[in-house]
């Protein structure tokens, strides 16, 4: 069963089809959304209405983003830019955990650091984020080349958005963790994670 596994994971990094991505896009768009709505009701706002994605993929992408620009925007008028972060960040982990734990789920992904970040990367296409990876004197940095979603989030939503992702690498292998440390959205040509093996939550 690994084996088989191994190989789905393989394959779907080399060609994911289509309906496969705007499907795994509406389920990221939901649980992303769904939580930032759950810290809005929190905090006495009115969430928006619960979009659905339509379109190409570069139109469901950049719907996705302008949601989360939303939501986000009324955090920071709810909270302040500072309490929304921390408590933005907070939810987006979980979701983000959520996310990867399915992934694993459905991938088969083990403890094999090769195949998780094989998982990772076709989660990130799903995305429309393109990175690769090196190896530095045993840290590994992860560099997001291109992605669509660059071209419309706010640093801010960036910021708090981007903690979904450490949340997808914790679910896919609990003994991985990853930081941020330079973003497009704040001026950088790429964004540069360090992916730490062996970091707790």
């Amino acid at each position: 069963m690994v084996k088989i596994m191994g190989i789905k994971i393989r394959i779907l990094n080399v060609w994911t089809p289509k309906f496969l991505i705007k499907q795994e896009l509406n389920g990221t768009h939901n649980i992303t959304n769904n939580y930032l709505d759950q810290l809005i009701l929190e905090h006495g706002g009115s969430p928006p209405q619960q979009e659905y994605l339509k379109g190409t993929l570069d139109n469901r992408r950049k719907q996705m983003a302008m949601a989360h620009n939303k939501r986000v925007k009324l955090l920071i008028d709810l909270l302040g830019e500072s309490a929304a972060r921390e408590e933005g960040r907070k939810k987006m982990f979980e979701a983000g955990i959520i996310l990867g734990k399915h992934a694993k789920k459905v991938l088969g992904v083990g403890e094999n650091v090769e195949d998780t970040i094989k998982a990772a990367k076709i989660l990130y296409k799903i995305l429309g984020i393109e990175f690769i990876t090196e190896n530095k004197d045993g840290n590994i940095i992860l560099w997001v080349n291109s992605c669509d979603l660059s071209k419309y989030y706010t640093s801010q939503t960036c910021s708090i958005l981007s903690y979904a992702d450490k949340g997808v690498l914790k679910g896919l292998n609990k003994h991985m963790d990853l930081k941020f440390v330079e973003k497009i959205t704040q001026g950088s040509q790429k964004c540069k994670a360090c992916i730490n093996i062996g970091g707790g939550i």
